[in-house]
């Protein structure tokens, strides 16, 4: 049938990797519209200027661009005002609020979900303890004991949910009881790519934000011990206190281009990953450059790094294990085209593959039930 379709992403207000899933979605279905709570056109690549991006009225509130997190209450309210009874399928791209968008039984809605509200599901507990204001986190407490049935109910508005990795649709299940699709998202494998003559110069890598759930710290414990060339790209909150931490080993890059990374890719010996994250493009890029990742066991890594075919994994997050990670990894030889074939599991190419076939098939189920 001729679909006619619309895209719902939460905020366009930075660029990470649920941008570059919307970008290969976009890449799909070119013509489709963009509905999005708030849009930030200085911190967005210039192509995103041609699309047809369509904002919520949060567009015009004070001071939402740099304090969008301050509308939370009002973004369910939001979302649900957008108009999308021109289409008959809605792809939502959700980490928070994009899935709770009303649709009339004559749409399909499909939501790619990047994980299920953190902030009010799995890092509730967290956020309580790190809130001082007494007040405050009461007010907390009652607003996200709110959120979460608003959550739970707009979960029922989706017709199929896809997960971006098995950790994800573990969730979904267990927040909202529906199943999930596992469509990984895309990696740029015809960007990143391994040099002719592989280089191996020395030292270690990785490339993370600098924030405490990254455990970049553990990195840097274990290198300090190691005294082995560690190089970190990336900015964040943690800078400043990962710096102090750290031997003159260690160096900090900051923030660098993609081109920049690609070349610390291809010359690094190994990509260092000692985080929980549900997917984690980072490792996938690193081993599409032909370069092993040694990296925490758990979560989405399992998924994409091979133990002893294309990394080292470690099953403890501690300082100790990382160190025996690395002193392994040494002792072992790994094949660059092995693990570039190993990342291209998850190039674009794929991607679109997957998510296309997906669409068209729940698209046909849904459409032939309502004309039953």
């Amino acid at each position: 049938m001729d679909l006619k379709v619309a895209i719902v992403h939460d905020y366009l207000n930075q660029y990470g990797g649920a941008e570059r899933v919307l970008v290969e979605v976009h890449s799909i279905f070119p013509k489709a519209p963009i509905y999005t709570l708030i849009y930030d056109r200085k911190k967005m690549p210039r192509r995103f200027a041609e699309w047809d991006i369509r904002t919520s009225f949060l567009q015009k509130m004070p001071l939402v661009r740099r304090h969008y997190e301050k509308y939370f209450l009002l973004m369910p309210m939001a979302v649900e005002q957008f108009d999308l009874s021109d289409y008959n399928l809605v792809l939502s791209l959700s980490s928070a609020w994009a899935k709770g968008v009303l649709t009339s039984m004559n749409v399909c809605h499909i939501c790619y979900c990047h994980n299920p509200m953190r902030f009010a599901w799995e890092d509730f507990y967290n956020r309580l303890q790190r809130e001082k204001n007494p007040i405050y986190k009461l007010g907390l407490r009652f607003f996200l004991h709110n959120i979460r049935i608003w959550d739970t109910v707009n979960s029922n508005r989706v017709d199929y949910f896809i997960a971006n990795s098995t950790r994800v649709k573990n969730r979904i299940r267990k927040y909202y009881g529906k199943e999930a699709e596992v469509i990984p998202p895309p990696c740029k494998c015809d960007f990143f790519y391994p040099e002719d003559n592989v280089r191996d110069d020395g030292f270690y890598l990785t490339v993370s934000r600098l924030r405490p759930y990254k455990r970049i710290d553990l990195a840097i414990k274990a290198f300090n011990r190691l005294d082995q060339p560690l190089v970190i790209i990336g900015d964040g909150d943690e800078r400043e206190r990962l710096e102090a931490m750290a031997n003159e080993n260690i160096k900090f890059l900051g923030r660098l281009s993609d081109t920049q990374i690609r070349d610390y890719y291809q010359r690094c010996k190994a990509f260092i990953f000692p985080c929980l994250e549900d997917f984690g493009i980072a490792p996938i890029e690193a081993q599409s450059c032909g370069k092993p990742v040694i990296a925490y066991s758990k979560g989405g890594i399992r998924e994409s790094v091979i133990d002893g075919e294309t990394g080292v994994l470690f099953y403890l997050q501690t300082e100790q294990a990382l160190i025996d990670a690395v002193l392994k990894f040494e002792q072992k030889k790994f094949n660059p085209q092995n693990i570039r074939q190993n990342a291209m599991r998850f190039s674009e190419q794929r991607f679109r593959e997957r998510l296309l076939s997906f669409v068209h098939k729940c698209a046909n189920e849904y459409f032939g039930v309502m004309d039953a």
